[in-house]
């Protein structure tokens, strides 16, 4: 279980009135509250530009789709989460990225059944470069991204990966199955798969890719760069499900830590918030104390541990800043929701 202690969470003062039938919310300023330095890789624009055409390409996107694509800008979130990388490195990132966040649009649309084939295609490409025969589009493009990431990546990198991007698929199964069961899981169960819903840890396994990493194995299982790497991907994922919770409750998603929190411990929607968003400040401080105390394993393995540490922290700035950037969840109005932190809730949607 993480390290997460809520007993004094901030609150809003709210009306009986308002808490009973919200209109608004007020989201936390979490951007305040990190301090560590966004960067941005001075590849961005080409390398987005080209991974778009690689989506577009291989992807079979709608024209509604398309067009909620380039307002995603997942390409500006991968520049700031490898902001050091080369451009092929880069570009592979940006692909991935590309590739992640369309698999979490289709699988929303999917049951069970239909996660489970998605996973058999894109774990068959990467388990099996050479001899699986991919029979979707979803697997042409896993093929061909893994492709270019096995030229130069470790194979510590590659098998982090694969493990990880696995236990994606499995997590996304199991929501699938609760999704049509209506089960809201207790939170301790929702954070354990939220971390694995997310799709951070295969990303961890690219930073090490991105610059080059070569990292042993019992460095990376030691528990304080595991609890490093759960702390970013906590303030990552729980951010997230602040900054989604409005178009999430629009249509009926239960997938998100507010609606735990608010069954669980019975608060009102915007303690429920308050309570998130308290916990998403616990997990910059925890990762920034964590950091503080890394230890030695030698000169070469420390700067490798280094990079790859700080990978972690643009992760967590650049996706603060990218949720505001995106019209993935404010639509056009990022900016004034960065400064006013106030939003009006969508209708529900049949």
């Amino acid at each position: 279980m993480t390290r997460t202690t809520c007993s004094n969470p901030i609150t809003t003062s709210v009306t009986a009135t308002s808490q009973l039938h919200p209109t608004k919310i007020i989201i936390p300023d979490l951007v305040s509250h990190c301090t560590l330095k966004l960067r941005i890789n001075r590849h961005h624009k080409e390398a987005a530009k080209s991974s778009e055409r690689w989506l577009f390409r291989h992807g079979n996107l709608n024209e509604e789709r398309r067009t909620a694509f380039r307002g995603l800008k997942a390409g500006f979130l991968t520049s700031m989460c490898y902001p050091g990388a080369g451009y092929p490195q880069l570009q592979v990132c940006c692909d991935f990225m590309n590739l992640l966040f369309h698999l979490d649009d289709i699988t929303d649309d999917l049951d069970h059944r239909g996660a489970r084939s998605v996973r058999d295609e894109v774990m068959g490409c990467l388990v099996q470069p050479e001899t699986f025969r991919y029979s979707a589009r979803v697997g042409k493009m896993t093929k061909d991204y893994w492709g270019r990431l096995t030229t130069t990546s470790a194979p510590g990198a590659e098998r982090r990966f694969i493990e990880t991007f696995d236990a994606f698929f499995l997590a996304v199964y199991q929501q699938a199955i609760d999704r049509k069961n209506g089960v809201v899981p207790d939170l301790e169960s929702y954070i354990d798969l939220r971390r694995d819903t997310s799709g951070c840890r295969p990303c961890w396994a690219l930073i090490e890719y991105a610059y080059n990493l070569d990292i042993p194995d019992e460095v990376m299982n030691h528990p304080l760069i595991q609890s490093l790497g759960d702390a970013a991907n906590d303030l990552v994922t729980w951010s997230n499900d602040i900054f989604s919770y409005n178009v999430e409750q629009a249509r009926g998603d239960t997938h998100n830590m507010i609606v735990v929190v608010m069954r669980e411990q019975g608060l009102s929607l915007q303690e429920s918030i308050d309570f998130v968003g308290y916990m998403c400040q616990q997990s910059i401080d925890r990762f920034v104390e964590d950091r503080a105390q890394l230890p030695s394993w030698g000169p070469a393995v420390d700067t490798a541990l280094q990079i790859y540490v700080d990978g972690l922290a643009d992760w967590i700035v650049g996706s603060l800043h990218w949720s505001f950037e995106s019209t993935r969840y404010f639509g056009s109005n990022g900016g004034d929701v960065k400064l006013h932190r106030s939003l009006d809730l969508l209708p529900r949607k049949c």
